[in-house]
């Protein structure tokens, strides 16, 4: 990755600051912050410190930050109250996938049922 890919990059802005947004968890390899356009009462985006095109760029040697993604998602699922009922958790790849902004993201979603497939 060039170093002018991270400065236009969307969520290498908000995680550096540049970009407002509602954190709701933040540690030394990930940030969480509320969706702009939530799809469901709790739509939080998990965004890498790091930048990571999508999950097609991953590797053994990020299993630790995939860990602490997923443990954040928890973590926060429990706090938003939405942990009891179940949530969902995605990362969309590639224009065909429905990747809007070339940052790796998990969607934690909530507080509504979810039907499957997603479509």
């Amino acid at each position: 990755m060039s170093s002018d890919t991270a400065s236009e990059c969307l969520f290498c802005r908000v995680v550096a600051g540049e970009v407002p947004s509602e954190r709701v968890h933040e540690d030394d390899l990930v940030i969480a912050i509320r969706d702009i356009a939530p799809r469901a009462p709790t739509h939080i985006l998990l965004l890498p410190r790091r930048h990571i095109a999508s999950a097609v760029e991953l590797t053994d040697a990020d299993g630790p930050l995939l860990g602490r993604l997923f443990a954040a998602a928890a973590e926060i699922a429990r706090t938003e109250g939405i942990a009891a009922d179940g949530y969902r958790v995605v990362t969309n790849v590639g224009r065909w996938g429905g990747q809007s902004v070339d940052h790796l993201h998990l969607h934690l979603m909530g507080g509504r049922p979810f039907e499957w497939p997603p479509g």
